[in-house]
């Protein structure tokens, strides 16, 4: 059935030919990660005489873009990755939104940008949601949403673009690992640099991602899961994964992890497992860890586990680090108990097995 209404200015466009039950059903059986995708999107556009306006969820189909559009030049681009979740009473949950849609209009500042309002930003997710809500998988699946905006004005000059699109599309995901809870493997990258003092290291920005490829794929040929990034200027201070922050546990109870500074990302779990590892009493130090330390406190026995933890892979247990000069464990090798014990919490937490008494999580209306 195709229909056309208005919800809060953003307006409904439903797709004429969905993917059927049958074939949507089978999908959702093994998404993996980024794979498959919904029948919809949202659209907005940004002009300088207009401002925001034409926003709409609208049926998923190829962009056109002009062979100038600065996006494809200068790079002005900015993206966000959150979750859907289905309760077990059939509710549907985001997980701190808010701070998402903050941390989008930081990016978008950062980078020259025009900030998506946070009410535009809310509601266009909400909504997107809510007409695809039969993609969301149920169990330990969700629906990964992926904001984005870039620029699309066709032109070649050196400065901020006049015209910008903000999109979301939405995927059912699986494991982010394909190992799942199994702790993974990091490969130490020494030779070249996530970010830079002064760069775009806390904006959530493409450019980042694209610069940290050559190292992921070094990280690979290692049999690495993943590569860690040490500072720009002394290649000696840990900084945070290609797409992930990192938390490091010591046996008498503190949890270490690098400092916000501008140059790392300032994710959304990582603040959360912040305030609930201090809720469980442990002291979090937010400090400069060098990869040094690291390795003399895995050697010791200090670090007793360490963790990665993003929207994508929620927490993952890091076990074996691979470098230049050798390879060495953190404590046994497997996911800790703390790990085990904050990623239940977080997860509990997101699909509502457990009461949200922060407010965190945020439900869609029916």
């Amino acid at each position: 059935m195709t229909a056309t209404t208005t919800s809060s200015e953003i307006k409904i466009e439903l797709h004429k030919s969905p993917v059927s039950d049958a074939d949507r059903i089978q999908a959702l059986e093994t998404p993996g990660f980024g794979k498959v995708f919904t029948d919809h999107m949202v659209l907005a556009r940004w002009t300088a005489d207009k401002g925001w306006h034409d926003a709409k969820v609208t049926p998923r189909r190829p962009l056109e873009l002009d062979p100038a559009s600065a996006v494809l030049h200068y790079a002005q681009e900015i993206f966000e990755g959150m979750k859907a979740y289905k309760a077990d009473d059939g509710r549907i949950l985001l997980f701190r939104p808010e701070e998402n849609a903050r941390r989008f209009a930081q990016s978008a500042t950062r980078m020259a940008m025009p900030p998506v309002p946070e009410e535009l930003f809310l509601k266009a997710v909400e909504e997107l949601v809510r007409v695809d809500k039969a993609w969301i998988p149920s169990g330990d699946a969700s629906l990964y949403l992926r904001p984005f905006m870039f620029a699309n004005e066709a032109f070649l000059g050196v400065r901020p673009a006049q015209e910008y699109v903000f999109c979301i599309i939405a995927s059912p995901v699986g494991a982010y690992f394909k190992g799942g809870a199994k702790a993974v493997s990091l490969w130490v990258e020494t030779e070249y640099t996530r970010a830079a003092a002064g760069g775009t290291g806390a904006a959530k920005c493409g450019g980042n991602y694209a610069a940290s490829l050559v190292a992921q794929a070094e990280a690979a040929k290692k049999d690495c899961d993943q590569v860690v990034f040490l500072d720009a200027a002394e290649h000696r201070w840990v900084e945070e994964l290609g797409g992930m922050n990192v938390f490091f546990v010591m046996n008498d109870g503190s949890v270490v992890t690098p400092p916000l500074g501008g140059t790392i990302l300032p994710g959304i779990t990582r603040a959360s497992v912040v305030v609930l590892a201090g809720e469980k009493g442990l002291r979090v130090e937010q400090r400069p860890y060098s990869f040094a330390e690291w390795q003399q406190d895995a050697t010791s026995g200090k670090l007793v586990e360490a963790f990665a933890c993003g929207t994508a892979a929620v927490l993952a247990g890091i076990g074996l680090v691979r470098h230049a000069g050798g390879e060495f464990l953190v404590g046994d090798g497997q996911t800790g108990k703390l790990t085990s014990e904050l990623r239940q919490q977080l997860v509990s937490l997101q699909k509502g097995v457990t009461n949200d008494e922060r407010g965190w999580t945020r439900l869609i209306p029916a």
